[in-house]
């Protein structure tokens, strides 16, 4: 079982993804420190014995004020769960409110600003905790960084254009672990495929060589393991979780 003195940070833990993440990083041990937008982060922390701070990836101010509090709370941060969510209008981040692959609209009708916007969930959302949190890290002797990712990074589809900023943070998480791996500090990338939180139609789930969506619990397993000693060399990684559908050699 992990150190139950180690503390973890997990983003956008409200639902999804983020409060599997925590729920399996605290059935290990972990002390969980959550965010999100809502006061769902709050809930489940104390569900978990954890802390939380609402707020929001785009605003330093409010990361900055999850790090002072696990800070205060434990005197440590040893891993981050760096995951994104959208709330409401998600169809407009993640497929860009003026692009239909299918219709009149196309790439090139993407405005600036939902590029940009993109721009700070997908890749400035990493950058701004990582330089609150790297500091600490190097303090300690070294940390575990994981970043929630998209399949997108590696196969981009013309139904989620902005997913193409992924690659800009396969990009970043090079030289990260590159720059930081004798911190005794890691950063991977997981990448999920179609999971079981979001609507999937017949024709895309016969599409996937598993045969289903992929399970909440299976992607929060995923991250409890590059989070623990046993992913200790593995770093700088895209690790897929996807039920094989990327079918591409890398």
């Amino acid at each position: 079982m992990t150190n139950p003195t180690k503390t973890a940070l997990v983003i956008a833990a409200g639902q999804g993804i983020g409060a599997a993440s925590a729920r399996a990083l605290a059935a290990q041990g972990w002390r969980v420190g959550l965010m999100s937008t809502s006061d769902a982060c709050e809930t489940l922390a104390h569900e978990l014995g954890g802390f939380a701070r609402r707020g929001s990836v785009t605003e330093t101010a409010d990361l900055q004020a999850l790090v002072d509090l696990a800070l205060a709370e434990t005197g440590r941060i040893d891993a981050v769960v760096n995951n994104t969510g959208h709330g409401a209008g998600s169809s407009d981040v993640t497929q860009a409110s003026t692009y239909d692959p299918d219709g009149n609209h196309h790439l090139l009708d993407i405005t600036d600003a939902e590029w940009h916007h993109g721009l700070d969930l997908y890749l400035l959302n990493v950058v701004r905790m990582v330089r609150l949190v790297t500091p600490v890290m190097q303090r300690q002797g070294g940390g575990a960084i994981v970043n929630i990712s998209s399949l997108g990074t590696v196969e981009p589809r013309p139904e989620y254009p902005l997913s193409a900023l992924r690659l800009a943070l396969h990009g970043f998480t090079k030289l990260y672990a590159d720059r930081h791996a004798r911190d005794g500090i890691r950063m991977n990338n997981v990448l999920p495929g179609f999971v079981e939180n979001w609507p999937v139609t017949d024709a895309v789930q016969r599409g996937i060589p598993l045969g289903r969506a992929v399970k909440l619990s299976e992607i929060a397993d995923s991250v409890a393991f590059l989070l623990s000693d046993g992913a200790g060399a593995i770093t700088g990684q895209n690790i897929l979780v996807d039920g094989g559908l990327v079918r591409g050699v890398r």
